[in-house]
C-alpha cells in the first residue's frame, strides 16, 4: 500500500478553516448560497460575529491539539480506474448478516455502513476535556463506506486494519487497478459536536450527528474528488519531470538526441496523459446527485472549495498545457527529422541514378570508339 504522500493543497498544513452548512441552515432561504458556496471558504470567519468566531477557533483549536489517534479516521484510497458498483452492491448485499451491510446505489456512488467487532474507545483523559467526545460516540461509533465509480474509496470511522480488510475484500472489482506505489491516500480526522455548526480545520472534520450517511455522502464526493486529482496531479509532475531534459538538449544541441521510436513513445506516452487530463476534468464535475439533494451542494461546495479542487485542477491544466507544448514540439522535431531523412533518400537516389548514367554512357562511349577502330576501312 501507498504510503500517505503530502496532497498538492495548501489547506493541508496551512491551519484553514471552512464552516459547514448546518442542517437547521440549509432550509434558512437566500443568503446560504453565498455564506456556504464557491472555493471562496477561508472568509467565513470574517462574516461571523467576535463571540462566535472566537467560540468556534477555541473549539477548533482545542480538537486541533488533540492525538490524531484517539479521533475516529476518514480515509480515502484511489486504488483503480473504477469500480464495478453493481458487483459491489451485490456483494456487500450478501454481507447484511455479517458486516451489517446496507448498500444504497446513488448515481456514481455506493453508500454502506460496514461493521466491524465494537472495538474499545481509547482511553480518555478528563484532564483534556474530551468526555463530551467520548460520551457521544461510545454508542454511534459506527464503520461506514463510500465507493465510487471512478476507483475511489471513502472509509469513514475505520482503523487502519479495518480499511486494509476492507480494500482485499472488494479488490476484486476493481477495474484496472493500479499498482500499490500509484495508490494515493488522503487522510482527516473527525469527532461530532452538537453545540457547534460543522466545519473542518486542519483537516479535522467537525459534524453534529453521527447518523446522516447524506451530509457525509456530500463530504465523501469532494474527498473523493480530491485524493483522484492528486492522483493525476503527481501523474504530471512525474511527466514534466522526466520530459524537461529534453527541450535544455534542443536549446544546447538544437537537435533531440533520442531515436525516431522513442521520440513516438515519448508522443504517445504525453498524449495519454492528456486523454488522462480530460478525464479527471469529467470527474471533478458537480456530482449529479446534487440536481436531486440541492440543499446538500453548499456542503459540498464548502468542502470542495476548502480542498482547493478548482485551483488545483487550474494549475494543473496549466502545466498540462506545457505538456501540450513539448508535445507539439516534438511532433514537429519528428515530422522534420522524417523529412530531412526523405530529402537524404532523394538525394542518394538522384546520385545513384547521376553515377549510373556516367557508367552508361562511359559504356556507350567505350563502346562507340572500339567500334570505329574495328571499322574495315574502304
Amino acid at each position: 500500500m501507498s504510503k500517505t504522500k503530502s496532497a498538492y493543497r495548501t489547506s493541508k498544513t496551512s491551519q484553514k478553516l471552512a464552516l459547514f452548512p448546518d442542517e437547521a441552515e440549509e432550509q434558512s432561504g437566500p443568503g446560504i448560497d453565498s455564506f456556504y458556496g464557491g472555493d471562496d471558504v477561508y472568509n467565513q470567519l470574517n462574516q461571523l460575529t467576535n463571540e462566535d468566531r472566537t467560540s468556534h477557533l477555541i473549539d477548533a483549536e482545542r480538537w486541533r491539539k488533540l492525538r490524531r489517534d484517539t479521533l475516529p479516521r476518514v480515509t480515502a484510497y484511489s486504488t483503480a480506474t473504477s469500480y464495478d458498483l453493481k458487483a459491489v452492491f451485490r456483494y456487500l448485499q450478501s454481507r447484511k448478516e455479517s458486516r451489517q451491510a446496507a448498500p444504497k446505489l446513488m448515481d456514481e456512488c455506493l453508500y454502506s455502513p460496514f461493521a466491524f467487532e465494537r472495538r474499545s474507545i481509547p482511553a480518555r483523559n478528563d484532564t483534556d476535556n474530551q468526555s463530551d467526545y467520548f460520551d457521544l460516540i461510545k454508542d454511534h461509533l459506527t464503520s461506514e463506506v463510500f465507493v465510487f465509480d471512478y476507483g475511489v474509496i471513502v472509509f469513514w470511522a475505520m482503523t487502519p486494519e479495518e480499511e486494509k480488510q476492507t480494500l482485499r475484500e472488494l479488490r476484486r472489482f476493481e477495474i484496472e487497478p493500479l499498482e500499490a506505489g500509484d495508490v494515493e491516500i488522503e487522510e482527516f480526522n473527525l469527532y461530532y459536536n452538537p453545540n457547534f455548526p460543522p466545519m473542518i480545520y486542519n483537516d479535522v472534520i467537525r459534524l453534529r450527528h453521527p447518523r446522516n450517511y447524506m451530509v457525509k455522502m456530500a463530504i465523501s464526493h469532494a474527498i473523493a474528488q480530491s485524493v483522484k486529482l492528486t492522483l493525476y496531479e503527481g501523474l504530471v509532475e512525474e511527466t514534466i519531470n522526466d520530459t524537461k531534459h529534453i527541450p535544455q538538449l534542443m536549446a544546447e544541441t538544437g537537435r533531440v538526441k533520442m531515436s525516431r521510436t522513442a521520440i513516438t513513445k515519448k508522443i504517445g506516452q504525453l498524449f495519454i496523459m492528456r486523454i488522462n487530463v480530460n478525464l479527471v476534468s469529467n470527474i471533478l464535475d458537480t456530482p449529479e446527485i446534487f440536481w436531486s439533494e440541492p440543499a446538500l451542494q453548499p456542503l459540498y461546495d464548502a468542502i470542495r472549495g476548502y480542498l482547493e479542487i478548482s485551483q488545483r485542477a487550474e494549475i494543473m491544466n496549466h502545466r498540462v498545457s506545457v505538456i501540450g507544448d513539448l508535445l507539439d514540439m516534438l511532433r514537429e522535431h519528428l515530422n522534420g527529422h522524417h523529412g530531412e531523412f526523405l530529402e537524404w533518400i532523394i538525394i542518394i537516389l538522384i546520385g545513384i541514378e547521376i553515377m549510373l548514367g556516367l557508367v552508361t554512357i562511359s559504356f556507350e562511349m567505350k563502346g562507340l570508339r572500339n567500334y570505329g577502330s574495328h571499322a574495315p576501312l574502304e
